[in-house]
């Protein structure tokens, strides 16, 4: 069976995630800086999406930003990520979300390292799940 993340309710949601996946993949919150369980993950593997499980990062695209959140230069080939613009805290930023299920993500700015391409991908940890390398799991949930 298939499930159409982008229609699931919000009671749906909550029996999903935990309360802070649901307030950042939901409501566009935000985790503390330096708080988030990925922030200083730097083993191999595959970061997905926590609501649906669409693969987002690879390991080799992260790198130690200083910011307190996972940083990552680039996302995974083919990922489903996508762009929008954000206008919200009296600020202009380009909000990421999963393509899948429309979850908020993070934030990507134009500060990152220049030898991949200049951005940085912002990413609350609890919009994630992490598959080590040498992991069979899918990760995420299907």
């Amino acid at each position: 069976m298939t499930i159409d993340f982008k229609n699931l309710s919000a009671a749906e949601w909550r029996e999903k995630l935990s309360p802070e996946q649901f307030h950042i993949l939901r409501e566009k919150g935000t985790e503390r800086a330096f708080t988030g369980k990925y922030d200083k993950n730097y083993g191999a593997g595959e970061y997905r999406c926590a609501g649906c499980g669409e693969k987002l990062f690879d390991s080799d695209g992260k790198y130690d930003s200083g910011c307190g959140w996972p940083a990552f230069h680039t996302p995974a080939e083919g990922s489903g990520i996508e762009e929008h613009r954000d206008l919200s805290h009296g600020m202009v930023r380009t909000e990421v979300t999963c393509a899948k299920c429309d979850g908020h993500l993070g934030h990507v700015f134009p500060d990152g390292p220049r030898d991949h391409g200049g951005l940085r991908y912002c990413i609350n940890s609890a919009s994630l799940d992490f598959t080590p390398q040498d992991s069979d799991a899918g990760g995420g949930a299907q």
